[in-house]
């Protein structure tokens, strides 16, 4: 008998005002987590930031208040308060309350702008609980304000002013977010970098949640030179290429508007091994890069291979320089403003504006070949390095395929002291990285042999951002890795050229390291390689950290575990968990004896866990191991451009930003395990 159909028309629901936005926020934000929620910060700066591109805003103030609020003020003309000619209401009520209401369609108040669908601060308002805008106009000083999405208090005057300007406090949305807690350095990074992208643009962060607020001051007069010249601070620069190369062009008077467009292009080599080139479209980061990467790197390879051969420094009969070869060690920016950007997803990942790839390809070619027509001393220095990476480049290929050729399907020997599974199901299997034979062992005898594979490491791993490719794949512990998982590797940073996950043997692939400061530097030596070498691993959400107890409180016969939680000191947490026991931590703890009657013992016993070997396999597989027992952490990339900066400056061969980082954070290091 047929099923009734009860699909009709009173199944379909109508979602009001901003009701779509807080049904599916990641739509607008991209998530819900800490990346969404900087999100909101970036969308008002972004507003901010366009009245400054079209002339209008010099000053641009963001504020992180103590109950972890923000406001941001600029000094622009003012969101319109007049009323709108259609909804009959405060233009700055539209503004603020309709999905695509903006000023950014017709190309009259904004030429470009980074705001592109107009729902930006409408989605910051429909995701905070609460929203106060005060607008400087005419004189006056209006104010509204507003409830997730909804208008609770009426345009009103407050006061007059002769300046004009927009100031937008937000309160995040605890039933949206999973945190609501801004972090400074991650909004620090972000408004440094939007500084360097508009010459003379002044912009101030401040951070009210510390005893003594904390402000810092961004204005560049270089533009992106200077931002090139950051991202190579301390490093090694070649004699002839000390002052980065700068070139910028626009599209012909007569173009359509929506192929209109300007380029600018800042760029530098370094003796480093790592290519770092930052794309932006009207000010947006765009991490997966898009036409205008495209048209950068067609006209990089070309012009110097063009260049090499006119100076015979290519034989006619030998291969041109790749891409990959041209690039190493490179840093460089690509700035474009357009007036009608098409971008993937709200969230501007990728820029898909196709008339920008030609655009950019000319203004670089152009501009790079009058360069290095002008300075043969840097057009050596640049084809030389090339040379040298193609060299380094063809070295580190074989090794990388002999490698390959000893993966598990094409020899029986497992690779180092590989223990495998038995199950071949990728999505069911896990593998445990861990230090020595000692945790090894006991982590083999307390696995679950059907699913959970161990791989011991010799020693340490490398630090494959001091070495170069043919070092790190020449290496017996490297080699063990990536024959393990099965994947392959990256060619370099961020690309994908021999990498395939759905080759990868196991769809956890966890780093178990000691609870100490060796085993914290393993760690973060290991993620340094799958960084670099098998990044898409994190990306898919493949890679984990293990979180094994730091101190094992035996009461009786049982042992309470103690974990860290990232925050708060050893011994804290030490003392909450011995009085959560109905213990008294400041009483002498002493080895209880097995028969003492529970009722009569005031005593325990603190073992302190250094090494994981110091836990018998049981213990290790109830703490660390067992699925329905264990605490992991799941390694994720909140910001692309903020994990490539810390892990370059952090673990490459330049001392100097460690340093840097030292002297700035020596204050925080208050609770060391020497």
């Amino acid at each position: 008998m047929a099923k009734k159909n009860d699909y009709n028309g009173g199944e379909i629901k109508i979602l009001e005002g901003l009701e779509a936005v807080r049904k599916r926020p990641g739509m607008y934000i991209g998530s819900t987590s800490a990346s969404g929620l900087h999100h909101l910060v970036y969308e008002v700066v972004d507003n901010s930031v366009d009245e400054a591109m079209a002339g209008y805003c010099t000053r641009i103030g963001v504020t992180i208040h103590a109950d972890n609020s923000v406001t941001v003020i600029d000094n622009g003309r003012g969101i319109p308060v007049d009323k709108h000619p259609v909804k009959r209401i405060p233009t700055l009520e539209v503004v603020m309350t309709i999905l695509h209401a903006g000023g950014k369609f017709d190309n009259k108040a904004y030429k470009v702008s980074g705001g592109l669908h107009g729902v930006g601060i409408s989605v910051v308002n429909a995701l905070s609980h609460r929203v106060r805008v005060q607008v400087k106009r005419d004189g006056n000083i209006y104010e509204m304000v507003f409830s997730r999405g909804k208008t609770v208090e009426k345009m009103h005057i407050v006061g007059s002013s002769r300046s004009t300007g927009t100031t937008i406090t937000f309160w995040p949305d605890d039933e949206i977010f999973e945190t609501t807690i801004f972090d400074y350095d991650t909004l620090r990074n972000r408004l440094q970098e939007t500084a360097f992208l508009n010459r003379n643009l002044r912009i101030t962060i401040t951070d009210e949640r510390e005893l003594a607020p904390r402000t810092e001051e961004f204005v560049y007069a270089g533009g992106i030179v200077d931002f090139v010249k950051y991202l190579n601070h301390g490093k090694d620069i070649p004699e002839g290429l000390k002052k980065p190369i700068y070139v910028s062009g626009a599209s012909e008077e007569d173009a359509p508007v929506e192929r209109t467009g300007e380029v600018e292009v800042a760029l530098q080599w370094s003796s480093s091994y790592t290519e770092n080139v930052m794309c932006y479209a009207n000010d947006i980061f765009t991490p997966e890069g898009g036409m205008h990467l495209e048209g950068f790197r067609t006209a990089l390879t070309r012009v110097i291979n063009d260049y090499a051969r006119r100076q015979n420094m290519i034989k006619e009969k030998d291969a041109n320089l790749t891409g990959d070869d041209v690039r190493e060690g490179l840093a460089a920016v690509i700035s474009v403003k357009l007036a009608d950007p098409q971008f993937e997803g709200q969230t501007k990942a990728k820029l898909g504006s196709s008339f920008m790839r030609g655009l950019v390809l000319k203004v670089l070619s152009d501009g790079l070949s009058d360069y290095l027509e002008e300075h043969p001393r840097a057009g050596r220095e640049i084809v030389r390095k090339a040379q040298q990476a193609s060299r380094a480049r063809n070295a580190a290929r074989k090794a990388r395929e002999a490698t390959r050729r000893k993966s598990l399907l094409e020899t029986a020997a497992l690779p180092g002291k590989l223990a495998d599974c038995s199950v071949r199901d990728a999505e069911m299997t896990e593998l445990f990285i861990v230090e020595g034979d000692s945790a090894g062992g006991s982590a083999k005898d307390g696995r679950r042999r059907d699913i959970q594979a161990i791989l011991p490491l010799r020693g340490k791993i490398l630090n494959v951002e001091r070495v170069g490719d043919h070092r790190a794949f020449s290496s017996e512990t490297i080699q063990s890795l990536i024959t393990a998982i099965g994947s392959g590797v990256t060619q370099v940073q961020g690309d994908g050229e021999g990498f395939d996950v759905s080759k990868a043997r196991y769809h956890k692939i966890i780093i178990m390291t000691d609870a100490d400061v060796d085993g914290a530097h393993i760690r973060t030596l290991l993620l340094t390689f799958f960084y670099k070498y098998m990044r898409p691993l994190i990306d898919e959400g493949f890679v984990y950290v293990a979180c094994p107890p730091i101190f094992g409180v035996k009461v009786g016969k049982k042992i309470h575990y103690v974990y860290p939680d990232g925050r708060t000191p050893e011994e804290e947490i030490l003392r909450r968990t011995i009085t959560s026991l109905g213990l008294d931590p400041d009483e002498d703890a002493d080895e209880l004896e097995a028969d003492r009657p529970k009722k009569k013992h005031r005593g325990y016993a603190v073992q302190r866990y250094k090494g994981l070997g110091e836990m018998d396999p049981a213990q290790l597989a109830s703490t660390t191991m067992d699925p329905k027992t264990r605490i992991l952490q799941r390694v994720t990339i909140e910001d692309a451009s903020l994990a490539e900066r810390a892990v370059r400056e952090l673990m490459g061969p330049d001392v100097a930003p460690r340093r840097d980082y030292i002297e700035k954070h020596a204050h925080d290091a208050r609770f060391l395990d020497a």
